[in-house]
């Protein structure tokens, strides 16, 4: 760590998203954004002349420099990346999903316990302020909907749209329910990338509960959307404009109660709780072993879409 009292941070990838990431480093108060890494050049150097940082010219060069870094390279770059930086003793975000399997995400968390390195796990719906709303009054779900849709954007499908879009919801799930999850019920269709690009899960827990997980790449508009049903109360939340209602039994009637949210960049929290989490050798609130059980769970999604797939091929 450096003796300076801000963290040096840096950024690997600064795409649509590592932008951001350097962006919001470069703002905090704690973090001194030391430079950032691309394989392209150009774009490494238009992003650190934004912000008078360095262009690191390898992983190398970024291990020396920074405290932390931010991962944002694409997933199926994630373990390749990461591992050579969590070796160095660099402590790390790495965007979502963790990796593409779970052999890779296993690398990625020796080499964080080899390194005595923390790994936090871009889940950013996790930081919004609609799911702190959440964690304090969902108790007892009985009942889950969750939808998320969005234009299609070539970025991004080097992976399903599971692994894409619905494994944040898959993150905010297990974080509502805390129970073993008994079954899975999944389909989904290829319909412009070649990989599925819409799908629908069904989630049963050992509590009783049901979540049923809706996403889609190729919409005509952006959606990201909650509903929770627990048996007093049913809360309808906005992660998008992070906004929401609750409505409370009142006898045999319903009371709508709308739901005061303070707003906030999620991207902005999510960096500040990682660098809050380094500087005090904390452990993050989505780790590594939290992201690796979202991706596992989204592989067991996919897998039964491409199997139904292979099936509905062979008739």
């Amino acid at each position: 760590m450096s003796t300076d009292n801000r963290l040096k941070c840096g950024v690997a990838g600064v795409g649509y998203l590592g932008q951001h990431h350097a962006r919001i480093y470069n703002e905090l108060p704690q973090c001194e954004l030391v430079g950032v890494h691309d394989t392209d050049e150009d774009r490494a150097r238009e992003i650190a002349d934004q912000h008078g940082c360095r262009v690191f010219g390898s992983l190398e060069e970024l291990t020396h420099s920074c405290d932390a870094a931010s991962v944002a390279v694409p997933t199926d770059h994630h373990r390749d990346v990461a591992v050579p930086l969590l070796e160095a003793g660099c402590h790390l975000l790495v965007e979502k999903p963790i990796c593409n399997g779970l052999d890779e995400a296993a690398e990625i968390l020796d080499a964080a316990n080899r390194g005595d390195c923390i790994v936090q796990v871009g889940h950013i719906e996790h930081y919004n302020p609609v799911m702190a709303f959440l964690e304090e009054r969902v108790t007892a779900p009985r009942y889950i909907t969750a939808d998320r849709l969005a234009p299609f954007n070539p970025r991004g499908t080097e992976v399903g749209v599971v692994l894409d879009l619905m494994i944040h919801d898959i993150g905010v799930i297990l974080q509502l329910v805390r129970s073993p999850m008994i079954d899975i019920r999944s389909i989904g269709v290829s319909v412009l990338s070649g990989l599925e690009d819409i799908a629908n899960a069904r989630l049963e827990f050992e509590s009783g509960c049901v979540a049923n997980l809706n996403v889609s790449r190729v919409s005509e508009k952006k959606v990201r959307e909650i509903r929770v049903f627990q048996s007093n109360n049913y809360l309808s939340l906005d992660f998008m404009n992070q906004k929401g209602h609750l409505l409370l039994r009142d006898g045999l009637a319903l009371q709508r109660e709308e739901i005061p949210i303070e707003k906030g960049e999620p991207l902005k929290l999510e960096l500040l709780h990682f660098a809050d989490c380094v500087l005090n050798r904390e452990a993050p609130k989505v780790g590594g072993a939290f992201g690796m059980r979202a991706l596992e769970i989204a592989i067991q999604i996919t897998e039964q879409i491409r199997e139904a797939e292979r099936k509905a091929l062979q008739q």
